[in-house]
Order: C-alpha cells, then structure tokens, then sequence
C-alpha cells in the first residue's frame, strides 16, 4: 500500500473461526469445492514445494490461535411492561429529549418516570448527579436492592434524537459494554420513546441494536495466553414489535454479524499465521461450509501464468510465500440468475513496500496485516450471504493474495510489467503494490461476465489525509452505482464518500517507456491510484472502487472494524430478486 504516513496516528452466535496452520502430520488439499459433481480442478498435495513452504513460514515464532469459543447470544423479542421485567440488566435507551422534566420536576417520559418511581427518585437523582443528558456515550448504571425484577438498570445515551442504523447499533455496542462491566448474563433492552416509531422502523432498530450487541461482546483472544469468558447469553429486546419479520431481522443481524467477525479475524491474524495460502485455505471453508451454494476455484502462480497475470505475479515474486488467487462462486439455491455481481479485495496479507521499503516514524509497517482488510471485507461477505441465501444473483468473490516483500527474486524500481489485459505498467513505486494485484484480479472478474464489480483496498494514506479513519472513499464513473451502494451504506451504518475520477490527473500517470506507471505525482494520490484501477476494467462494466485505508482499523482499540461487510451484503440484496 502506498505509504500510509503519519495521517493515521493524527451472530450466527456459533462462529467459531480457527486458523489452519499446517503441521507435519496435516493432510491440506486445495480444490475447487463444489455442490456439483465435478472433478477438482486443482489439488495439491503437502509434499508439493509450495506447501511445505506454507507449513514453515505459518509457523513462524511458533505462534498458533488457539480454539476461542465466540460469545454465543440468543435474542428474544418480548411485549412486556420494563418494570416488571426480571434479569440481571435492563438497559433504557434514552434521547436527550426524554429527559426533559414535568411540573413537578421528575422525568416526563413515561417509562422512565414509571422507573424512577418504583425506585422512590433514584433513577433521577442519579442522573442529575452524574450529569447525564443523553448525549451519545453517555451511561448511567444503577445497582438495585429492591423495587423491580431486575438487580441492575442502565440509562444509555442516544443523542438529540435516534433513528439511524448506526445509532441503534452504538446502543447495542453500549448494552454490551454494560453487561459486561456488570458480568451479567441476561439482558433486556426498550427504547424510552418508540411510539412514534413506525412498524418498519421499529424491526430495524432491533436489528441493529442486536447487531451492536453481538460485535461489542465480540472479543479476539485467540493469540492470549488467557482469556476471560464473556457472561451475556441472552438478550430481551422489548417493545419493538414480535413475530416472524422481527424473528427474520434478528438472524439476518446475526448472520450479518458473524461475516464482520470472521472479517476482523482475518485482518487481526498476523503475517506470520495469515499467509496468502492459510488466507486462501479459510476461503476453501467457506465453500465447503455453504456447499449447497458456493464453489471455490484457488490458482497457483502457474495457473496465474498462463492466464498472463503479471502485474500480480510481480508483487508476488519476491516471497517465499507463494500467491494464491482466490475465486468464490455464489450461486442461488434455486430460480433463475437476473444479474451477476463481483466482489474484489485486495490481500495484501503483508506489505514491507518492496525495495521502497517502508521506514520512519508513521510508516505503520507494524500494521501492514492489515493491507488484506478488502479481501476480509470480500471474505466476510460471502460468509454472510452463504447463510442468508439471496435469490436471483451470481456473486464472484475474488482475491490475489500475496505478499510484497524484498528479494533477489523481487520486482524493482524500473521493472516493467505486462498485466492480464496486456497492459504494461512501469513501476516506479515498489510501495504501490495493491493497484498492481489488484489489475489483474479486476481483468479477471470481467471475464467472469459480472455487470458491475466493486472492488474494496487499503490503497493510499491520501484517502486517509483527505476523509480521516472513520471514511471511505468511493470512485466510480456510474451514477447508478453509486446510487445503489450508498443506499447500502445507509443501511449498514458504515460511512463513504464519493470523491472525483479527475481524468485529467492520468497526465501524471503516464510513461516514457511503457503504458503507464503505477504512482503520480504526490497531489491527488487517491484519484490517480483509481484512475489506474479504471484502465484494467472493461467499459461496458459497472465498476465502482472503495479506498478503506482509513476505517480498516480502530486506532483506539488496537484491533479490526470488519468494515465493508454489512455494505457489500446489503449492496448483493439489493441486486437479489
């Protein structure tokens, strides 16, 4: 990835991911897997070389994630008065408008006075003391002796007022933050206000404040010698509606949620236990799991060969961990397909910057695992769509992942190469090596057949310069497109904006010698590296390029976000029949 400077220092409940790490007693097959009854199209053996040179760098330093159980969280939906209701914690969403006082000076909402009543004024009480107005992160926690069924009662703020995906789902996050603060086990939550709320509107609520719950639960204490056990089993969530639509809601968040998971699993894995081939074995499981509507196709540097990738092939070259190029198919269950769809990420699984190796204070080349987060999102993705099971849409989920390291055997500065398309490309910057990967997989997803494709990449510090770590930048010359996954976005909660293809910075992109370069001038450094993108992407194809350099990581808690997971699953829905 271009150099990432100082810019960044400025469920299904039953998901269990566990890393392969080859041993010498494991028996490793990579084949295409298929609900069909097809022949492997391809199978390597563990004496093969390029395995054994899996089994030694995957065990490097020893390191290998243990089998962490992820929290596993039911969710009920309950119509029952919040006073009367019994459990450990009961958490009250709560708008600053619902804090206003009556005449008599006690809270004028209903359910929060019918609270603080059966509590003789202490819910208020604690409330002025601790200057709680509702404002988004704020909390309130009171211990109860007597007075109702629950032993404690949380006031978590929703801000001025709540009805996004993204407030609901910080207020899941903020139920889980209590409940483990309080080690309880089970949990209800209400909304102070939700009359007003339509019928829609309240089923999306429970569904992201579900969401919310499960990733704040969520814990990654697979390399910890120790680990604590999280204590919430269950959730009531009370007064947003019942039955079967609320019931589909709730797994489809959960569904939704264990993509995300396995998504922040993959980017959180270190280089030395996530090499491109463990990268590409965890997409084989994917397939293998959700056999019935996923086959995997995973090629070698012969296979990626013959097919002429090689701009892909000489980021690769210098590693003494082979490339693997990931290609997951997902086909309906049943009906016809009316659209097909590509996915791709970049899988980077780590970037040392080549022979412009990265160096200095904010080059981040600690955090360079992180520069596969497109192919996690990709990844993530197809987990959640292998459980939900759209109709109507054939998705390709494609990945060249890779390493960029220094060797005798590495591309230089100076070095031409000649992509699938037959393109050639100067390399100027061993360091922008993502846009490389990532010409080939795009030139490979158009002969797929796909209609529009979406690729998703760590590329450039300037997306972070420009739009900090909480955005992602979207390029893309299709209004239609654009449309379509920022309606996603919305729904996700995730943030994007959409930046300018600025054709006439190509000028800086161009090449004495070759077709071009793979890195312009320092101005506009995210606009150009998508205008490179663009020349590998056929004209009649929707495409659509999102920079997630920023949101891929949480600077504050030192781990993944799983970002682009929930937009690309919704996006895929939203092309379903």
């Amino acid at each position: 990835m271009a150099s990432i400077v100082a810019a960044f220092s400025a469920f299904s409940s039953t998901l269990t991911t566990q890393f392969l790490v080859p041993s010498s007693s494991s028996s490793i097959f990579l084949r295409t897997l298929s609900r069909r009854s097809s022949p492997p199209l391809l199978r390597l053996s563990l004496t093969s070389p390029p395995l054994r040179n899996l089994m030694a760098c995957a065990s490097l330093g020893l390191t290998r994630p243990s089998n962490t159980e992820t929290p596993k969280v039911s969710f009920a939906s309950k119509e029952v008065d919040v006073v009367q209701w019994k459990g450990d914690l009961l958490a009250i969403g709560v708008t600053e408008k619902d804090l206003a006082p009556n005449a008599e000076a006690k809270f004028q909402n209903a359910i929060l006075n019918a609270l603080d009543s059966k509590l003789g004024g202490l819910l208020g009480q604690a409330s002025s003391e601790e200057d709680f107005t509702g404002k988004p992160g704020q909390s309130v926690v009171l211990r109860i002796a007597d007075g109702l069924g629950s032993k404690r009662v949380a006031l978590l703020g929703l801000g001025a007022s709540a009805s996004s995906f993204a407030a609901f789902k910080s207020l899941g996050e903020a139920v889980a933050a209590a409940a483990k603060s309080a080690q309880a086990g089970h949990v209800a939550v209400a909304l102070a206000s939700s009359d007003a709320f339509s019928v829609e509107s309240k089923l999306n609520a429970a569904s992201a404040i579900a969401s919310g719950t499960v990733l704040g639960t969520f814990e990654d204490n697979r390399y910890r010698s120790e680990s604590k056990k999280s204590a919430l089993k269950s959730v009531d969530i009370i007064g947003l509606g019942s039955g079967p639509e609320l019931e589909k809601k709730l797994k489809f968040a959960t569904d939704v949620s264990s993509g995300i998971i396995f998504g922040r699993e993959l980017v959180n894995s270190p280089a030395n236990v996530l090499t491109p081939g463990v990268l590409a074995e965890e997409a084989s499981k994917i397939a293998a799991t959700y056999s019935d509507v996923f086959t995997a196709k995973i090629l070698d540097a012969e296979q990626c060969k013959e097919l002429k990738m090689g701009s892909y092939l000489g980021v690769a070259a210098a590693s003494a961990n082979p490339p693997h190029f990931i290609h997951l198919c997902y086909k309906p269950p049943t009906g016809p397909v009316n659209v097909k769809l590509a996915l791709v990420g970049k899988g980077l699984t780590f970037d040392s910057g080549g022979y412009n190796i990265k160096t200095g204070p904010g080059c981040l080349i600690e955090l360079m695992k992180f520069d596969m987060g497109g192919s996690a999102a990709v990844l993530g993705a197809a987990k959640a769509l292998g459980q939900i099971k759209p109709l109507g849409v054939e998705v390709h989920f494609i990945v060249a992942a890779c390493e960029n390291m220094i060797s005798g055997t590495g591309m230089r500065p100076g070095d031409i190469l000649t992509a699938s398309n037959g393109k050639t490309i100067e390399v100027n910057n061993t360091d922008a090596e993502g846009r490389l990967t990532l010409a080939d997989a795009l030139v490979y997803a158009c002969n797929q057949g796909a209609e529009k494709i979406v690729d998703l990449a760590t590329l450039t510090g300037a997306c972070i310069i420009a739009l900090g770590s909480s955005i992602a930048g979207v390029f893309t010359p299709s209004d239609d497109l654009a449309k379509e996954v920022f309606e996603a976005s919305e729904a996700s909660g995730e943030k994007l904006w959409r930046l300018p293809l600025e054709e006439s910075y190509w000028e800086s992109m161009k090449s004495g010698v070759a077709d071009m370069v793979n890195t312009g001038s320092r101005p506009g450094s995210a606009i150009t590296a998508a205008l490179f993108l663009k020349q590998f992407v056929d004209e009649k194809v929707q495409w659509m390029h999102i920079d997630m350099a920023g949101p891929v990581w949480n600077e504050k808690q030192r781990c993944a976000t799983g970002f682009g997971v929930a937009t690309l699953v919704q996006w895929v829905l939203r092309n379903a029949s």
